[in-house]
């Protein structure tokens, strides 16, 4: 499958069972969901079957799981689902729960896992989010948890777990956290729950449902079910509920998380840094070593660093970061180095390039010849430290002829402009 074609359900799977916190039955049937829709619960035991979107503006609890709401409809328990959505690339779903929390089933994540396997996956006609840390950021929340991301080909979570409980104590493991990954490694981990703490939680409301059946239960002298599934099956389920967590963001992560003593609160705070990480960067969407797979430039004429947005066939923003490193520099000029107006037109038509290659990657067998250039004005120098922002605008496309309009932007003024057009042929 592409990486980068959003994906949904090829069938539909129901499952049932009891709420762990609420006690109630519940029905929850998963179906396929449009492009673009994200994953979205329906309550079909309300008036209207209102729909709660999965998301991280919809999170209204993080008391041992995860809670959202939209006005009166409320979904509990949301995370071993949505780890399970994730586990499988699943972007566009809609869940429909006849009651107010998702079943627990064995307490662990096998079930919703093997349920999605069951109904099948397949691409949608539509490209997929992908937040993809470009520098480490960190997030903590009262309490303890507290958290590292950092940049990663793939998703990686260490984490590490702290209890003062012998059969527990302090737990530490790394997992890559691909398809095949979560089912081995994290898929098969169950929630947990301690003896004394039972009474005073049922007093509350909450544990209602649990039991030897769905949860791992702790009491003075160990474990109370007949055996555990990892030596340190309570951190592996722990780190699901990162995964499962982390997918309110509603969309694919790239990145080496580091999370020590996580909780449902602390993993939404960490989903919302994520997104403002993603916000701050212009959530790149192609790093310079996927342009290189598109652009036939090399050293040192390649002059396209990132691409931070793009619309295909219609627009795109490209940066060159520009250093005092580059070769020009030497003669152009030694005492006082600006970079050469042709080669910022240069940098320019190569972003243009990859906007031709509409839906990049997919017209690798293709190269791009510029025809020519026209209104072309240089408004201001460029000079070592620079960051150029690229913008450009397809005008007109016919058959394999393009014309589009480009301007380059240092702080935010206009360092230069010009119309462009360009060919697609075969290499």
């Amino acid at each position: 499958m592409n990486e980068n074609r959003q994906r949904t359900l090829a069938g539909e799977v129901e499952l049932d069972g009891v709420g762990v916190h609420s006690g109630e039955a519940a029905t929850l049937h998963f179906g396929p969901g449009e492009p673009d829709s994200g994953i979205r619960f329906r309550r079909g035991d309300l008036e209207g079957q209102p729909e709660v979107p999965a998301d991280l503006d919809h999170v209204i609890g993080t008391e041992l799981g995860t809670s959202l709401a939209a006005g009166e409809a409320r979904v509990m328990t949301v995370e071993h689902v949505m780890a399970a959505l994730a586990a499988h690339s699943v972007d566009n779903a809609v869940i429909v729960l006849s009651g107010p929390e998702a079943p627990i089933r064995d307490g662990s994540f096998t079930d919703y896992f093997r349920a999605i396997q069951d109904a099948g996956v397949i691409e949608q006609d539509a490209r997929a989010r992908i937040v993809k840390v470009q520098d480490a950021l960190t997030s903590s929340v009262p309490g303890g948890a507290s958290y590292v991301a950092t940049p990663h080909d793939g998703f990686r979570v260490s984490a590490t777990i702290d209890f003062d409980h012998p059969t527990i104590g302090r737990q530490f493991g790394a997992f890559d956290l691909d398809r095949d990954g979560f089912e081995r490694d994290i898929a098969p981990a169950r929630t947990f729950g301690f003896r004394a703490e039972a009474d005073a939680l049922r007093d509350r409301g909450l544990a209602k449902g649990a039991s030897l059946e769905n949860t791992v239960v702790l009491d003075d002298d160990g474990v109370m079910n007949d055996g555990l599934r990892f030596p340190d099956e309570f951190l592996r389920h722990k780190v699901g509920d990162i995964v499962g967590d982390l997918a309110l963001l509603g969309a694919r992560i790239e990145a080496h998380i580091v999370a020590h003593r996580s909780s449902h609160a602390g993993n939404v705070e960490l989903a919302r840094a994520l997104a403002e990480h993603e916000r701050r960067t212009n959530g790149a969407v192609v790093d310079v070593r996927r342009i290189m797979e598109f652009l036939p430039h090399r050293y040192p004429m390649l002059l396209v660093d990132r691409v931070v947005d793009y619309e295909p066939g219609k627009r795109i923003v490209g940066i060159k970061n520009v250093t005092i490193n580059e070769p020009f520099f030497q003669g152009h000029y030694p005492e006082h180095p600006i970079m050469p107006g042709v080669l910022i037109i240069e940098a320019m038509a190569q972003v243009g390039g990859l906007l031709l290659m509409e839906g990049i990657g997919e017209l690798e067998d293709k190269v791009v010849y510029f025809m020519s250039l026209d209104n072309v004005k240089w408004r201001r120098p460029v000079v070592p430290g620079d960051q150029i922002v690229f913008e450009l605008e397809m005008l007109q496309l016919r058959r394999h002829v393009a014309r589009m309009r480009g301007k380059g932007f240092v702080d935010g003024q206009l360092a230069a402009e010009a119309d462009l057009m360009a060919r697609i042929v075969d290499k």
